[in-house]
């Protein structure tokens, strides 16, 4: 956090368009990887330089061009100044803390999301931003750092599968969105196994800790749904947008990851539901169990209150007392505080209060 407002401060006063990275430092190269290719040829590669990147805007193919790294603001503005990207866009690309959102520069689209993934050793969701400008011949992807789930996509191009080779570059952005949100429906089946076992926790041993386990989900679904809500407007934004880079066949299948998108906003509002109604849960078995207790003790304090009355009265060293002197007055005494406690037990499981 302290990173983060430190680079607040750096931007505050600077002219609107100039880039600042926002967003964890990290000592990593920049790694830029190329795929060239139409139906009949594929050519992959990666760049040493940035340069190389350069022969490819003009080209007649579909090159898709991944930078993995955003730190080295340099690059990305030799990238946007040979592309031809608005310096507003530049700032936004090396700015992590960006909404969802597109915008339409009619030569190119611009479009800022958030990948997500499930980290499995610390067990919560992790994501990072990631930018793609989608021209009439190619699509540059920016992520924050190596590692993503486009892997299935470079093998569909490589081996030729589907409709990727077929078509141009808008295509090629539609499979990059799509399965970006297919993994979020991979994020909520985990928390959909998560959610089910603290339910079953709760109902069979609810302790603190289960109640942290909620709060700490909770949080992570706040996280999900501001990294999700937005891209329904940005999928919106492209149907209505009617960008001449998008063709009318590809239109059918950005519709499709529109109402992927639905289903995983509904399933995110219904988790968030489903945790609210746990914690309420978690409360009431709480005060439940703490009622249980002390019905408990309040029963046993009724029942010795008049047991402890008796043993009161004989208790007191008055000389001139008569039952001190029977013979039997001890064994009395008793069963008189036996037939009490037992009148008192079965006045209780009448009331159906044990």
């Amino acid at each position: 956090m302290f990173k983060f407002n430190r680079k607040r401060i750096d931007k505050v006063g600077l002219p609107p368009g100039t880039p600042v990275y926002v967003g964890e430092r990290k000592e990593e190269k920049v790694k830029i990887s190329i795929i060239d290719f139409d139906e009949t040829q594929c050519q992959e590669k990666e760049a040493k330089t940035v340069e190389e990147c350069f022969t490819f805007k003009d080209s007649p193919t579909v090159t898709w061009i991944n930078i993995d790294g955003i730190h080295e603001v340099d690059i990305i503005e030799k990238i946007g100044k040979n592309f031809d990207l608005h310096p507003l866009i530049i700032e936004d690309i090396v700015n992590t803390e960006q909404r969802p959102k597109i915008e339409d520069f009619g030569h190119y689209v611009y479009v800022v999301l958030r990948m997500l993934y499930f980290d499995e050793e610390a067990h919560e969701v992790k994501g990072e931003q990631i930018s793609l400008i989608l021209g009439k011949n190619f699509v540059i992807s920016f992520q924050e750092r190596e590692g993503d789930i486009f892997e299935p996509i470079r093998e569909r191009i490589r081996n030729k599968k589907g409709l990727i080779r077929k078509t141009g570059a808008d295509y090629l952005a539609y499979a990059l969105l799509d399965t970006i949100v297919d993994n979020y429906f991979l994020i909520l089946e985990k928390f959909g196994e998560k959610i089910q076992e603290m339910e079953e926790r709760l109902i069979s041993d609810p302790r603190p800790e289960t109640l942290q386990a909620i709060h700490k989900m909770k949080r992570e679904m706040i996280f999900l749904r501001k990294s999700v809500w937005p891209l329904r407007e940005v999928i919106n934004g492209i149907e209505r947008g009617e960008s001449s880079l998008f063709q009318k066949a590809t239109y059918v299948f950005l519709r499709d990851v529109y109402d992927h998108t639905i289903q995983v906003i509904d399933t995110v509002e219904t988790f968030r539901d489903m945790l609210s109604g746990m914690h309420d849960t978690y409360l009431s078995s709480i005060s439940n169990r703490m009622n249980e207790i002390m019905k408990v003790l309040t029963i046993i304090a009724t029942i010795f209150i008049p047991l402890t009355f008796i043993a009161g009265i004989y208790g007191m060293n008055f000389k001139f007392m008569p039952e001190l002197e029977w013979r039997w007055a001890y064994f009395i005494v008793w069963l008189v505080i036996v037939i009490v406690a037992i009148f008192m037990i079965f006045f209780f499981r009448k009331k159906k209060w044990l």
